[in-house]
């Protein structure tokens, strides 16, 4: 069942209505959390914790999609396609910019010393999965290829995140508006540049076994970093105790019994339809009701302000 976030309903007409394909842009966007405490859900600290494990890996992360992307652009003549590749560069550029902002204000802001984590993150995302410059040409190009292809597995799974908390109740939960206005924005432009990565997997010819494998392999290393972002949040929080990994899955299934966290059924269905021949993205989200939300985000109305 689909919840529908508060002031966006299933049957108002700009959510009904397909705007079709889109120009991507970045928004600028004003955000403060100096008020924001650490279980910015204050009735699910675990949720908190987990969906803002996001925002210690994805800064790294979404530089390392922009880096890929502008190594592929060179190789990309479609001109339709290179303008949105250079959209989905000056959104993503953006995301991380702010969710960088999130990790001192925030996080650091409450007592969390980040910078553990975040060097392994710098660690995974610029040296295991940054340019070879020393490879041969051909073996260049296929590294960027298998970079392309993860990258477009993680982008399924974002769109999906995305969608799910744009319409998610979170509310219930006592959320923080500015900390869920944090990810609702950034989720509906997920949802918005959703086809980008698919679309370039599509223009280098990556055949179904080589996408669905980086797509089984980058939903597995996305659970994993989730998993040990919560791990490390729960044990620097002086507010909880620190069960172990067994202890902290544990509650992570009890949030999403509770609905805070998207369930189990939810993850599969999601990646079973990225496995299916003949996939697209299309199926993932609506651009009309992230569009919708975008138009009435705080932070991106204070930006334009």
């Amino acid at each position: 069942m689909r919840l529908l976030n508060r002031g966006t309903k299933s049957d108002d007409p700009i959510v009904q209505t397909d705007p079709g394909k889109v120009e991507l842009h970045a928004r600028n966007v004003k955000f403060g959390w100096a008020a924001t405490p650490l279980h910015w859900m204050q009735l699910d600290p675990i949720a908190s914790h987990l969906i803002s494990s996001l925002t210690l890996l994805l800064p790294e992360g979404e530089r390392m999609f922009c880096s890929t992307f502008s190594e592929a652009l060179p190789l990309i003549k479609d001109e339709k396609l290179r303008k949105d590749i250079l959209g989905f560069i000056g959104q993503e550029s953006m995301h991380a910019e702010t969710h960088d902002k999130a990790i001192g204000e925030f996080l650091q802001g409450n007592g969390i010393d980040s910078k553990p984590f975040t060097d392994q993150m710098e660690f995974i995302f610029r040296k295991v999965l940054g340019p070879r410059p020393e490879f041969g040409e051909v073996a260049q190009r296929q590294y960027l290829l298998e970079r392309l292809a993860v990258i477009s597995g993680l982008e399924h799974m974002f769109a999906f995140l995305g969608d799910w908390v744009v319409n998610a109740d979170l509310e219930s939960f006592d959320a923080d508006p500015d900390m869920l206005d944090l990810y609702r924005w950034h989720g509906a432009e997920e949802v918005e540049h959703r086809n980008v990565a698919h679309d370039v997997a599509v223009y280098f010819d990556m055949g179904y076994a080589r996408r669905n494998t980086a797509m089984v392999i980058a939903f597995a290393s996305l659970l994993v970093f989730l998993v040990r972002g919560t791990k490390y949040l729960v044990h620097e929080d002086d507010s909880l105790d620190n069960p172990g990994y067994l202890g902290v899955i544990g509650r992570v299934f009890g949030s999403m019994y509770r609905g805070s966290l998207p369930t189990v059924p939810m993850l599969v269905k999601t990646l079973a339809i990225c496995l299916k021949p003949g996939y697209t993205p299309d199926s993932v989200g609506s651009t009309a009701q992230a569009l919708a939300y975008l138009a009435k985000s705080p932070a991106a109305r204070a930006a334009a302000s």
